[in-house]
């Protein structure tokens, strides 16, 4: 298993930015894939943008050109850089480890909340 922590969530500004970061307890080297996802009130949890093992990344229509995933292995971290941000990017982000076969996995960190306002 593995326990996941995000962090840098806060109020921000439309047009602003904000870099979040989930902490993962072990290596994520070999996981298959990690990603962030949100949740608005009210809404179902989306995909926001998921990187591979190998480096893949895919990103939700709605964020694409405006936010960055990346991962640091050494640091067992992945981050989520986001900037253009606008009032509809308001939301719980939620990491994610998932991995399939014998080393089956599918972790979820606490969330952390941003707020996009004026």
């Amino acid at each position: 298993q593995v326990q996941l922590v995000e962090s840098g969530g806060g109020l921000v500004q439309p047009g602003g930015s904000l870099r979040l970061s989930c902490a993962a307890s072990r290596s994520i080297f070999s996981i298959y894939v990690m990603a962030w996802y949100r949740q608005a009130p009210g809404e179902q949890r989306e995909l926001v943008a998921a990187i591979t093992s190998g480096g893949h990344t895919n990103y939700a229509d709605s964020v694409q050109g405006r936010f960055t995933i990346s991962s640091d292995n050494a640091k067992n971290t992945v981050y989520l850089q986001m900037n253009s941000l606008k009032s509809e990017d308001t939301a719980v982000y939620y990491c994610n480890a998932r991995d399939y076969g014998p080393d089956a996995l599918d972790a979820w960190g606490q969330g952390t909340l941003v707020t996009v306002s004026s």
